[in-house]
C-alpha cells in the first residue's frame, strides 16, 4: 500500500506543472493520436478510497498537495523531496478571482500564523509539513441542494469547511437553481455572483481541475454554464481546456454528460475542437455504447451538423438496440430523430408501433413533442395520428382547450383530419367562447378552412356564428394580416360575415397589405376573395376597388400518361384541351366538351353547331397526394374550393389521382379514366361496376 501511495503521490506531484497560471488560452489538441500525458496514467477512482477503514486515510488541502495519514498518525510518504502545506485559520483561497487579469492561480506568500508542525519526511526528520487539525467531511450534492435553501446558504457552507472535490458545490446550486422559479432564479443568482465565497470556489475549481474525476468536470462545467457565469471568463475556458486534454478518460456515462454540456456551449475555438473531439469519439466507439439513453443523448447532441455516413452508423446503432427500447426511449427516437434530420422509416415505424402501443397515460408535452417532430421529418403515418387523436377524444375533459388547440395545429400541417376530436372541439367552443382570443380564433378558422371540415346543418351555423361574433370584438385593433387571413378561412368555407368583409375591403387595409408584410402571399389571398364574392357570395355587391397585382400564372405540367390516355381513349388529341387557364386565375390540366348527358365526347366542329345548353364541359385535375387530407378522399379546403367554383362556372370536375394513374398499366388507366369521365348510364354493366368502386 505504501508503495502504491508513493507512486501516486509522485504522479500528484508531476500534475502540478499542467495547472494554468494564467488568463492566456489556447486550443489543446485532443491526444487522439499522441502518447498519453502523466496524469492520464492514473485516475482518482482507480485509488483505493473505499479503504479508508483499513488504515488509510485520505486529506486533502487545497494547495496543490495530498497527505496521506496512517491510522496511527504518522504521515506516510516515499520517494518525496520536502514539502510544505500551509494552514490558514482564515479561509482557503482568500484572493478574489478577476477573470480578466494576468495572475497565478495559486496564491503565493501566505503566512505561517497558527501552523501545526508535522513530520512527513521518513529520511528527513527536519522537514516540516502543516496540516489541519480537522478534517471535513466530504459533501455529496443532492444532500447539500435538500439542506441548503438557497444558492448563498452552499457557498456558505463551503467556505465553512471546504471539501474535495468543489464541483459538487456548483452541481447542487445548479440542482437547486433547476427547481426555483425565474424570477427567484435570477434574484439567487445575483446574489450568487456578489458572494465573497463565489471566486474562493471558482479558483478552487480550476486548482482541482487536473486531479479530478473526469464526469466531476463535465457536471461542474455544465452547472457553472447554466448558473450564468459568461463563457469566455478564465474559470469556463480552463475546464474546457483540462476535458480537451483528459478526453481518453470518457466512458460511456461521460459521454452523455459531455453531449448534454455542449449542447448548452456557445461556439468558441475550445468548444469547436472538444465537438471535433467527441465527433471523432463516437465513430470510434459507437459499436460499445451499451446504454440506449446514452446513444439517444449522443444523436441528439451530434445533431444536423454530424456527418452523413456517422448519421448511418448510429442509425444501425439503433436498429440493432431495438428490443431493448422502453416505452421512453421510443418516445425520444422521434425527438432524436428531428434533431439529427435523419429520417429514419424503419426506426420511425417501430416506435410508433411502441408509442400506439402504450399511449395511455402520456402527458400533453410527449404527444405534442412526437407530432412536431413527425412535422419536421415530414413523416406521416396516419396509424400514429389516429391513436393520438383517439386518445385525446377518450380522454377529452383532462385537456385544456388550448393544448387541443396545438395538437390540431400540428395535425394540419401533418394534413390530417381527426374527426371526433374537430367536432368535439366545435361544440365545446361553442359551449365556452370565452376561450376565443384573437390568436386562437384566426387559428381555429385556418384549421378548419384548411382541412375543409365543417358539420352540416346546425352545428356549423352555431359554430361560425360563435366565432364570428368573438372576431366582432377585437375589429378595431385587429392587425390587416390577421384580418385577411381569417376573412380568407371564412370565404374558403363559403362562410361570409359581413363586417369583418367590410373592414377589409377598405382602401386604406388593402393599400397596406399590398404595400408591407408578405405581399406576394396578401395578393394570393386578395385574390381567393375576389374570386369567392364573385362566384359564391353574388348578393354581396361591393367589390375590391383598387385593381390587384396579377398573380404568376400556373406551372403548366400536363400529366403526359393521362394526355395519352385520353389521347387513346377518346380517339385522338382533338377531342381534349390541355393546359387550360380559366377567369380568377384557376387552371385546368384538360379540358373536355360532351353532350349534356356526359354519354358522347363532343370534336370542335360538334362544339360549333352545339348550344351550350346541350353541353358538358368537363375539367379534369390531375391532383397529388397533398391535396387529400391524409389517407382519405376527402379533398382539402383550396381543392374543395376549386371544384366548388368550376360547377359555378359550369365544369363538371374530374379528379384523377397521380399516384394511381402512376401504378397502372395503359389498358387499366384507360379503363380508369373512362369510368371517370362518362356518367353511370352511358358505361356499360361492367364498367358501371368499376365506377362505383371508384
Amino acid at each position: 500500500m505504501n508503495n502504491k501511495a508513493g507512486s501516486f503521490l509522485w504522479n500528484l506531484r508531476k500534475s502540478v506543472a499542467f495547472v494554468p497560471t494564467s488568463r492566456t488560452l489556447s486550443v489543446y489538441p485532443l491526444g487522439f493520436c499522441r502518447p498519453k500525458l502523466a496524469h492520464s496514467n492514473w485516475i482518482l477512482r482507480n485509488f483505493p478510497f473505499n479503504e479508508l477503514d483499513n488504515g488509510i486515510q485520505v486529506r486533502c488541502l487545497f494547495q496543490d498537495a495530498f497527505i496521506l495519514k496512517s491510522g496511527d498518525g504518522d504521515s506516510q510518504t516515499k520517494d518525496l523531496r520536502s514539502s510544505t502545506v500551509f494552514r490558514f485559520d482564515r479561509q482557503l483561497c482568500p484572493k478574489r478571482l478577476s477573470f480578466y487579469s494576468n495572475h497565478s492561480l495559486v496564491s503565493v506568500g501566505a503566512p505561517d500564523n497558527g501552523l501545526k508542525k508535522v513530520n512527513c519526511h521518513h529520511e528527513a526528520p527536519s522537514e516540516d509539513v502543516l496540516i489541519k487539525d480537522v478534517k471535513p467531511t466530504p459533501v455529496n450534492h443532492k444532500k447539500l441542494s435538500e439542506e441548503c435553501n438557497s444558492l448563498s446558504d452552499v457557498l456558505d457552507t463551503f467556505l465553512k469547511a471546504p471539501t474535495f472535490p468543489s464541483s459538487n458545490y456548483f452541481s447542487a446550486m445548479w440542482t437547486m437553481a433547476k427547481r426555483m422559479s425565474d424570477d427567484q432564479r435570477r434574484y439567487e443568482k445575483q446574489l450568487m455572483f456578489k458572494h465573497p465565497g463565489f471566486n474562493q470556489l471558482c479558483e478552487q475549481v480550476m486548482r482541482e481541475a487536473k486531479i479530478m474525476h473526469y464526469d466531476h468536470i463535465l457536471f461542474s462545467l455544465h452547472a457553472i454554464v447554466k448558473l450564468g457565469v459568461f463563457q469566455n471568463t478564465l474559470l469556463v475556458q480552463t475546464l474546457l481546456r483540462v476535458i480537451q486534454e483528459r478526453i481518453n478518460e470518457c466512458d460511456e456515462r461521460c459521454l452523455s454528460i459531455l453531449s448534454t454540456l455542449l449542447e448548452a456551449m456557445e461556439p468558441c475555438k475550445n468548444v469547436h475542437a472538444l465537438r471535433t473531439g467527441l465527433h471523432i469519439l463516437v465513430d470510434q466507439h459507437v459499436w460499445k455504447i451499451g446504454d440506449v439513453f446514452t446513444l439517444q443523448t449522443v444523436m441528439r447532441y451530434l445533431g444536423k451538423d454530424a456527418p452523413a455516413a456517422l448519421k448511418r452508423k448510429l442509425e444501425m446503432k439503433a436498429l440493432k438496440e431495438l428490443d431493448r427500447f422502453s416505452p421512453l426511449n421510443s418516445q425520444r427516437m422521434f425527438e432524436v430523430l428531428a434533431a439529427m434530420d435523419h429520417r429514419s422509416l424503419v426506426l420511425l415505424n417501430e416506435c410508433s408501433k411502441a408509442v400506439i402501443d402504450n399511449i395511455h397515460g402520456f402527458p400533453f408535452k410527449i404527444l405534442f413533442n412526437i407530432l412536431q417532430s413527425c412535422k419536421d421529418l415530414q413523416y406521416r403515418n396516419s396509424d400514429l395520428f389516429k391513436a393520438i387523436a383517439d386518445y385525446m377524444v377518450t380522454t377529452f375533459d383532462i385537456w385544456k382547450l388550448k393544448q387541443v388547440l396545438f395538437l390540431l395545429v400540428l395535425f394540419e400541417k401533418l394534413g390530417f383530419r381527426p374527426v371526433e376530436l374537430m367536432d368535439l372541439f366545435m361544440k365545446k367552443i361553442v359551449e365556452e367562447p370565452d376561450f376565443l382570443k384573437l390568436e386562437s380564433i384566426v387559428c381555429i378558422l385556418h384549421i378548419y378552412s384548411s382541412l375543409n371540415h365543417m358539420s352540416n346543418g346546425q352545428d356549423k351555423e352555431r359554430f361560425l356564428k360563435v366565432i364570428s361574433n368573438a372576431l366582432m370584438s377585437y375589429l378595431h385593433y385587429i392587425p390587416s394580416e390577421d384580418l385577411l387571413n381569417a376573412v380568407c378561412s371564412y370565404c374558403m368555407m363559403n362562410y361570409f360575415p359581413l363586417a369583418p368583409i367590410n373592414q377589409l375591403l377598405q382602401k386604406d387595409v388593402i393599400h397596406e397589405l399590398l404595400t408591407s408584410g408578405d405581399t406576394e402571399r396578401n395578393v394570393h389571398k386578395l385574390h381567393i376573395l375576389d374570386a369567392c364574392l364573385k362566384l359564391d357570395h353574388t348578393s354581396y355587391h361591393k367589390a375590391i376597388d383598387t385593381s390587384l397585382p396579377l398573380l404568376p400564372l400556373s406551372p403548366s405540367y400536363a400529366n403526359a400518361k393521362v394526355e395519352e390516355v385520353l389521347s387513346s381513349l377518346l380517339g385522338g388529341r382533338g377531342y381534349f384541351s390541355k393546359n387550360v387557364q380559366l377567369p380568377h386565375n384557376y387552371f385546368v390540366d384538360f379540358e373536355i366538351r360532351m353532350d349534356a348527358n356526359r354519354s358522347r365526347v363532343l370534336s370542335s366542329f360538334d362544339v360549333d353547331v352545339t348550344s351550350a345548353a346541350n353541353m358538358q364541359r368537363v375539367a379534369l385535375l390531375c391532383v397529388p397526394r397533398s391535396v387529400y387530407c391524409l389517407d382519405s378522399s376527402h379533398p382539402r379546403g383550396f381543392l374543395a374550393m376549386k371544384m366548388r367554383h368550376l360547377n359555378i362556372m359550369g365544369f363538371h370536375v374530374v379528379l384523377v389521382k397521380n399516384w394511381e394513374i402512376k401504378k397502372l398499366k395503359m389498358e387499366e388507366a384507360v379503363t380508369y379514366v373512362k369510368t371517370k369521365i362518362y356518367s353511370v348510364e352511358a358505361l356499360p354493366l361492367t364498367d358501371r361496376n368499376l365506377q362505383i368502386s371508384h
